[in-house]
């Protein structure tokens, strides 16, 4: 296959010529009646793939200019050639190129409706965009301006809005890059503008449904929460100050939280 794609770079550009049709219709003739285990087979098969290179080239040319590389689409071209060499039946009288060019333009369609997209949309709005793409290349050359919405509608016999519903479908071709600048002054990128999760607000509804919760507190409570939790006062030093011992001080603050809990678990309720 590397030997192929060299050959497939290096190659014209051109359609085969009556000549290389003949001549490449006479080696898939020879490779039919060659055993499969003659050696002369595998170059013979060889032979018969460069021989059709050019066919392969010109088609993927053809659907250049559609977002995607030529190489790979000449590449899938080429492959889809290879397809067609190795399926080809002799035995049926029909030109090479009446089975050949069908299998490599439904490969390319393929590539484009498989593998080309961004995101995943339904085949008819794939099939749209590259027909709206079309459109306008042509319409463009004819009226020798930009197509409105209008011209693309009746040039491809649909609505308007199928149109209008095409050209949306067609924003998933490409995605952007989350590492995109935002401009060339900045270096802020696009992923920098995407929101985050925000504990804040939940710390916002915590603190005003807390207020009402600590006043309902006895006071002896309320006093050594406040101590503890807003002075970073220990238990030793709350329990000197009140007067009681620390393992009071402990029960107490054990208390006070439950109380705590079981308020704002009724708010949430």
């Amino acid at each position: 296959m590397t030997t192929i794609r060299a050959a497939a770079a290096s190659h014209p550009e051109s359609r085969p010529s009556r000549h290389s049709d003949s001549g490449g219709n006479d080696l898939l003739r020879q490779i039919a009646a060659t055993p499969t285990g003659d050696p002369r087979r595998a170059e013979m098969r060889q032979h018969a793939i460069e021989a059709w290179l050019p066919l392969a080239n010109h088609l993927a040319k053809r659907y250049a200019g559609r977002g995607e590389q030529l190489d790979d689409l000449t590449q899938t071209a080429v492959i889809a050639l290879v397809k067609a060499v190795d399926h080809f039946d002799t035995t049926r009288g029909v030109d090479f190129t009446a089975y050949a060019i069908p299998t490599i333009i439904g490969e390319l369609k393929r590539y484009f409706r498989d593998r080309a997209w961004a995101v995943r949309v339904p085949r008819r709005l794939q099939e749209l965009r590259m027909a709206i793409s079309a459109a306008n290349s042509t319409l463009t050359h004819t009226l020798g301006r930009s197509p409105k919405v209008a011209d693309i509608a009746t040039y491809l016999g649909v609505t308007e809005e199928a149109v209008l519903e095409g050209i949306e479908g067609a924003r998933a071709y490409r995605s952007t890059s989350l590492s995109t600048p935002l401009g060339t002054e900045t270096t802020t990128e696009l992923g920098d503008t995407l929101g985050s999760t925000e504990r804040d607000y939940e710390l916002v509804d915590l603190r005003v449904s807390l207020t009402p919760a600590m006043a309902a507190l006895p006071d002896r409570e309320h006093k050594i929460l406040i101590m503890r939790f807003y002075g970073n006062m220990t238990q030793a030093q709350i329990a000197d100050q009140i007067g009681i011992s620390q393992m009071h001080v402990s029960r107490l603050i054990s208390k006070a939280l439950t109380r705590l809990h079981g308020r704002l678990a009724d708010d949430v309720r």
